[in-house]
């Protein structure tokens, strides 16, 4: 696929996907997301990507949804694009965008400007959210008469409680970065001019461990993280496990261990 409304690149095992309309903040529209799963499912297919980073280019990482390309689109009986009114959250049609990201190798937020309604949305499902320090976060639905979509008033539930999560959402306010990293919203926040090294850093440090062992406990804080059931959760871990115990990862990291425990 041509993109031309992202950028793509892989640097030393890490891919990079960057959001590329900086003259619009870049505003969502159907087609950017459609460029966007295409480069996930690309790294993921890529034996030479470890993880991946998503960022904004320029001043702004996502400031929501081109409100002319879709919102009056649609007012105006016009189709914006890749079958809207029959998808997931008015994404395309046919793209579950949660179970992408929630099955894709380890994804990092690197979020550099403003991450508004489905900005931010699209980022909940990530495993690591890094924001620069000029970031801003709002649920802005509520302004422009929508609710919430791709599941996150289920993350933001699980990252902030559900009083801040509700708070969010229920005004509509635009949030600082510190703000969102003591609700829990973000994982880290750094300066500005540090954030591709530290997103780069953290994305290769995660890279250097086992890929199926990365995916498995990926999948387990997906399905585990707010099951109620302890012995199903259990079950899972423990069927995942025996699997472990099988590759060829576990076995040349036993090894490992041994061999360096006999030298020192």
């Amino acid at each position: 696929m041509d993109y031309e409304q992202i950028r793509y690149r892989v640097d030393d095992g890490v891919a990079w996907i960057t959001l590329n309309r900086p003259d619009r903040l870049n505003a969502w529209t159907p087609r950017m997301s459609v460029e966007q799963a295409d480069a996930i499912e690309r790294a993921n297919g890529d034996d030479a990507v470890g993880a991946l980073v998503m960022t904004g280019a320029g001043r702004g990482f996502c400031a929501g949804a081109d409100m002319e390309e879709t919102f009056q689109s649609r007012i105006d009986g016009v189709d914006p694009g890749e079958g809207t009114d029959e998808g997931s959250g008015g994404l395309p049609k046919g793209l579950d965008w949660v179970g992408l990201l929630r099955r894709s190798k380890p994804i990092i937020a690197a979020v550099n400007g403003a991450a508004v309604g489905i900005g931010m949305t699209m980022i909940l499902p990530c495993d690591v959210i890094l924001a620069a320090e000029r970031a801003r976060f709002s649920m802005a639905f509520i302004k422009v008469g929508l609710v919430p979509e791709l599941a996150s008033t289920h993350f933001l539930v699980q990252r902030m409680g559900f009083g801040r999560a509700s708070e969010m959402c229920l005004t509509g306010r635009l949030y600082g970065a510190q703000e969102c990293l003591a609700s829990g919203l973000v994982d880290r926040v750094v300066p500005g001019d540090a954030l591709v090294d530290q997103a780069t850093a953290l994305a290769r440090e995660i890279a250097a461990n086992p890929a199926p062992q990365l995916r498995m406990t990926k999948h387990l804080l997906t399905e585990n993280g707010s099951a109620t059931d302890l012995k199903a959760v259990q079950r899972l871990e423990s069927e995942l496990l025996r699997e472990c115990w099988k590759t060829p990862e576990h076995h040349a990291a036993v090894k490992a261990f041994l061999e360096q425990q006999k030298r020192s």
